[in-house]
């Protein structure tokens, strides 16, 4: 050959080397936790009773605000300009009566010592408060100190509850807030009348609570059918001459969302006060289909009532007719239905519900009055939180896709075409078409009971490659990973995070263990979970067992991660099976049963004499400690208000003392349970894949 040819093809060919390694080099760098965590979450979406009008909060890399965005062209646009990522939250929305003014809260509910979420450690402390600001723009002003604000809707007046009162004030910005009322108890839940001269709420008194009424113009308080038993969740009827509510058996009947107890509806009349029951639950199947939504009970058009019920093993939405007590499940099947909204006239429920497609949530519609369920998205996405713009044909809902985070959308009832309300909210740099498809698995646990997950597989994978595995748990548990970007913003950042393993080389099995939602009353009620036995751990070993025999994955390198009772199930796995499990990163998790349950009154799950606790600490990563030989990453924020830091405290001195185990701590003062600075989670989860790059690949 001649030389000076091949010279020239060498030469060409160290280009063609030098452009692929740099192209693949900027591929790289493209795919980033900065870049995957660049959009903004959105959630609390309401609509305005006038005027075609939604709103939302988005949290855009830990900077929260309002958007807004009205009917036909549904233009967001930024109303608020709160500019920092300083872990203040943002909620609770909602419109005054004319549709000109937003209501919201922001700040964190204070801890049991009264103390308010400070993740910044602000010198000046911080504060949880009801502001308002006009939707034309300008700057918010302060209503009070408190929570959940509620609009009459006649007039401009809104109720707020803080440390079991009940306050009252005007949209007024000069106008300073009042107590409502003085009474015994612990007061919430006001609830106005439709002609906004009266206002229902809860006065909870330890073993019973009662349904009251404040009558505004007389300065009275009425008491709806008082009894022993615990009464809650008021509504009104249209014409304000009735209340409809949930009443569960007093003192050692309180409800449990975890235990369940028999409940019923009540119907009562405002001016004499008594009630009619119209309903029982057949069975001890309440507590979590009237804790989980955020609206369990309504009443629609025709006297007839909406509630959730698990009465039939699946929480459903159920109709009921006030006049002949005739009720009718308006969602049959082997399915949940979540998220609801009622049209303003009380004729059309919408809804999510995983019908049909249940590793994924979908919207559909039914009569309030009974009728055929109509299927309204379809396909590969994930749809949540509908509501209906005021004229009534714009759905308006939360989506996504294994591909496309969590956004705002808008879908003509007529012509079913959605289309992105703010699509500047997923920037240019997220890496969108580098994602993986999660697929979804099924394997059995050791008793047989068949368990679903998402597997992701990186690109190329291919048989032999021996490559590093990670099983990701959830927290709650009640709740479910999806074959998608998730709807709540914990389990967004997780799925996220997944996604950046997988790109990293991971393999990732994400485990829908027993005790979570999704799968009915039987699956989310598995026997002996957590503290009385951990049932829910042999799932777990059932995931390590089958990534071991996958072809592409290295059976020595097998990670846990996961936050809160994910935690607990990483510290359980590495404690109890350090052999199958190589390394693990435990997020706040519980790690002794027992001692939740002395410092927590039975920690939320009735831990409470000598054969249970004894039950409790069994079922605990502390009672197998002095077998744990996998090295261990633990990441806890100190004002951890659902999983107390000393349970990371306590097991670390444990692992010290025993010298078996490499242990890592990243510790956050001030940091609550879900970190609440977009700066922490990425210091997190820059560590978590950094710790497993060390100890598995």
């Amino acid at each position: 050959m001649n030389s000076s040819i091949f010279k020239k093809r060498s030469g060409l060919f160290c280009v063609f080397i030098l452009l692929s390694v740099f192209f693949m080099s900027q591929q790289a760098q493209s795919f980033t936790l900065e870049n995957i965590l660049s959009s903004a979450f959105p959630s609390s979406l309401v609509v305005s009773p006038k005027g075609d009008l939604v709103a939302w909060v988005f949290n855009w890399q830990g900077k929260r605000n309002i958007w807004l965005a009205r009917a036909p062209e549904y233009k967001a646009s930024q109303l608020t300009a709160y500019p920092l990522d300083d872990g203040q939250e943002l909620g609770k929305l909602a419109f005054d009566s004319e549709g000109k003014i937003i209501v919201y809260v922001k700040g964190g509910s204070a801890n049991r010592a009264g103390e308010y979420p400070n993740p910044t450690s602000n010198p000046e402390g911080t504060e949880q408060a009801v502001w308002a600001i006009k939707i034309e723009g300008g700057e918010p002003w302060r209503l009070g100190k408190g929570s959940n604000p509620v609009l009459s809707p006649i007039g401009n007046s809104v109720a707020f509850t803080l440390r079991g009162q009940i306050f009252l004030t005007s949209l007024d910005e000069s106008s300073k807030p009042k107590p409502l009322f003085q009474a015994r108890g612990r007061n919430g839940s006001p609830t106005w009348s439709p002609d906004g001269s009266k206002i229902a709420f809860v006065s909870s008194r330890e073993d019973h609570s009662f349904i009251g009424i404040y009558d505004l113009k007389g300065n009275s308080i009425s008491w709806i059918s008082p009894s022993v038993d615990r009464d809650g969740y008021p509504v009104w009827s249209p014409d304000g001459k009735n209340i409809a509510f949930i009443r569960f058996a007093g003192a050692m009947g309180r409800p449990s969302f975890r235990g369940g107890a028999k409940f019923s509806i009540l119907v009562a009349d405002v001016d004499s006060g008594k009630a009619e029951e119209i309903w029982e639950c057949p069975n001890e199947t309440g507590g979590f289909s009237q804790y989980y939504p955020s609206k369990t009970l309504r009443w629609a058009a025709g006297d007839r009532l909406v509630f959730y019920s698990e009465h039939e093993k699946w929480m459903h939405l159920y109709s009921i007719s006030v006049k002949d007590k005739k009720i009718i499940c308006l969602t049959p099947g082997e399915c949940e239905a979540e998220d609801s909204f009622l049209s303003a006239d009380g004729k059309t429920l919408i809804f999510n519900s995983n019908s049909g497609d249940i590793d994924r949530r979908h919207l559909w519609s039914v009569p309030s009055s009974g009728g055929k369920a109509k299927l309204l998205t379809a396909g590969e996405g994930i749809e949540w939180s509908p509501v209906l713009a005021s004229g009534g044909n714009d759905l308006v809902f939360f989506c996504s896709t294994a591909s496309q985070p969590a956004a705002p959308a808008v879908m003509s009832l007529k012509g079913k075409k959605r289309r992105l309300i703010a699509p500047e909210a997923i920037p240019a740099e997220f890496p969108g078409k580098d994602l993986v498809t999660p697929q979804q698995v099924i394997f059995k646990a050791p008793d047989g009971l068949k368990i679903h997950g998402q597997l992701f597989l990186p690109k190329g994978a291919k048989s032999g490659d021996k490559r590093p595995a990670v099983i990701f748990m959830h927290g709650g548990p009640i709740r479910q990973m999806l074959l998608g970007w998730h709807y709540r913003g914990y389990y967004h950042g997780a799925y996220a995070m997944n996604q950046y393993l997988a790109h990293e080389g991971f393999i990732v099995l994400s485990v829908n263990f027993r005790s979570g939602i999704g799968y009915g009353y039987d699956f989310r009620r598995a026997p002996d979970q957590g503290p009385r036995g951990a049932s829910e751990y042999q799932d777990i070993v059932a995931a390590g067992r089958y990534l071991k025999k996958h072809p592409e994955v290295d059976p020595s390198k097998i990670g846990l991660w996961g936050g809160s009772y994910g935690g607990y199930l990483t510290a359980l796995g590495l404690a109890r099976d350090s052999e199958l499990f190589a390394a693990g990163v435990d997020l706040h998790g519980v790690h002794d049963w027992s001692l939740r349950g002395r410092r927590r009154d039975g920690g939320g799950w009735g831990i409470s004499g000598e054969d249970l606790m004894a039950s409790a600490y069994q079922s605990s990563p502390v009672a197998d400690v002095y077998f744990w030989s996998s090295p261990v990453l633990f990441i806890h924020g100190d004002d951890d208000r659902n999983v107390d830091f000393i349970q990371t405290t306590d097991l670390v001195q444990r692992l010290r003392k025993l010298g078996k185990a490499h242990v890592e701590i990243l510790v956050f003062p001030d940091e609550v349970h879900g970190f609440l600075r977009h700066d922490i989670w990425l210091t997190v989860y820059k560590a978590t894949a950094d710790f497993f790059n060390r100890f598995l690949k």
